[in-house]
């Protein structure tokens, strides 16, 4: 699973948070949940991390919206998609899972 991971810094892992709680990795152009909402706390729980935490996701990044960025899936059998954040003391993780 480490092999599919990668480090994200600390000021694109909101971004992150908010497109993978938001933006179906099955279905282009579906939204999962209100992206206002979803930033938000996307934006309180890096926040409550602190600079120091260490962020890392599936993801393959480049630039544009989440729909247009490949995941390393865990499984042949789904798609998903993973950005995970700890501090040492506190950890937060956000997973979407889906098929089609």
């Amino acid at each position: 699973m480490a092999d599919a991971l990668q480090v994200v810094d600390v000021g694109s892992s909101a971004s992150l948070l908010a497109s993978l709680a938001t933006e179906s990795l099955v279905w282009s152009g579906v939204m999962l949940q209100d992206q206002i909402h979803a930033r938000q706390v996307a934006e309180q729980i890096v926040s409550r991390l602190g600079n120091e935490a260490t962020w890392m996701t599936n993801l393959k990044l480049a630039p544009g919206p989440l729909k247009e960025v490949a995941s390393s899936p865990v499984t042949r059998h789904t798609f998903d998609g993973v950005i995970a954040g700890a501090n040492g003391d506190v950890f937060a993780v956000l997973l979407q899972v889906g098929d089609d």
